[in-house]
């Protein structure tokens, strides 16, 4: 299947964001459908709707639409009146805050950039109220207004908690040059926190811990203690050489979400660039390893990981040279080790391991 991350009104052929939900040129109704993977042009009453191009199809909202918090389609006979997405929610914040609905609204953008690449690769993702036990929830929360303790964005047995602040720029620049990170967004969030819940479901209930701690470390080793003695002294001089990031140093489970997280970026990055037809050809360099022809689905099982690597690198020192030209840091300030790319290839393998199949793309 061809890339579809960039889309076009079937009206008029405007492009199209991915959270469009009206054609600025015509001003049609515009949803994602998660069945077609694709965000449609719409015609409808106002409650059912159906594409431009399938009048036999009808839609309706999420009812999060009413919230401006999604712009995703569930089957007009479907009992659920939520999107796929939205359904994992167990906790959202007092909306009749307005900071708390914007910065709500922030987070459900993050979020559903997220589940649609879970979904593209076709990766379990049940509801706590399908699978109580190990289905994936998430409580978005706001800090205690009364100078109670802050809200900690981290994982814990399925359910992702995301403070409300980080969806305040001010403040998420603060806390990441605080933490001396190099990148620190809210997608980055919800990846490396997905990566933690799919340890968990893909490789500690698949059985592969043995390769797993062959590559990322033995996570029996003492969390908090690890945590906190990364926070003390920092992260091993030759990090570099072993891990993605830093802060992936930590303990091997951080070093796993940091890898997932970047195995996402990789993934999602490279479909849009695919799809917008990007080609990396260097007039003044030879040298093979800066030439790239980014022409294939990224999600699809019969890529390997050194075909994700070998179009990433030249597409990454593009956008970070142009970033540069603009006075930007580099969009991608990451360096892929040998160690590192050994990781995502556990990942990628761990992520199309027949196991791995569950998601389904019916709403």
């Amino acid at each position: 299947m061809d890339p579809v991350r960039i889309f076009a009104c079937e009206n008029c052929s405007q492009l199209l964001f991915f959270e469009n939900t009206k054609c600025e040129r015509c001003s049609y109704q515009l949803g994602y459908a998660p069945d077609r993977g694709a965000l449609v042009t719409l015609e409808g009453d106002g409650e059912f709707w159906h594409p431009l191009d399938d009048a036999s199809r009808s839609y309706r909202f999420c009812s999060n639409s009413s919230q401006a918090a999604c712009n995703w389609l569930i089957d007009a006979a479907a009992e659920e009146n939520l999107c796929l997405a939205c359904r994992h929610n167990r906790t959202i914040p007092d909306l009749a805050i307005a900071e708390n609905l914007s910065r709500w609204r922030e987070l459900e953008l993050a979020k559903h950039r997220l589940f649609y690449t879970l979904l593209k690769l076709r990766l379990p993702l049940a509801t706590r109220a399908e699978d109580p036990a190990h289905g994936l929830g998430f409580d978005f929360l706001a800090d205690a207004r009364e100078g109670g303790p802050a809200i900690m964005t981290g994982h814990n047995d399925g359910i992702i908690t995301v403070a409300l602040t980080e969806a305040d720029s001010a403040v998420r620049e603060q806390r990441r040059a605080a933490m001396g990170e190099t990148y620190r967004t809210l997608l980055g969030h919800f990846r490396h926190e997905s990566g933690h819940y799919f340890w968990d479901r893909l490789v500690l209930d698949a059985g592969r811990c043995e390769g797993f701690r062959a590559l990322f470390g033995d996570e029996r080793a003492d969390y908090a203690a690890a945590l906190k003695a990364h926070y003390e002294a920092g992260p091993p001089s030759d990090w570099g050489e072993r891990y993605i990031s830093a802060y992936a140093a930590a303990h091997p489970w951080e070093d796993f979400a940091e890898t997932w997280a970047h195995y996402l970026h990789i993934v999602d990055a490279l479909e849009t660039a695919s799809a917008f037809g990007v080609r990396i050809h260097p007039k003044i360099s030879r040298e093979e390893g800066l030439h790239a022809a980014i022409d294939f689905d990224p999600h699809a099982a019969t890529i390997s990981v050194d075909q994700l690597v070998d179009a990433w690198l030249p597409l990454t020192f593009a956008v970070n040279s142009l970033n540069r030209s603009l006075g930007q840091p580099d969009l991608y300030p990451f360096v892929l080790s040998p160690r590192a790319i050994e990781k995502l290839n556990f990942v990628h393998e761990t992520v199309h391991a027949p196991s791995a199949a569950g998601a389904s793309l019916g709403a």
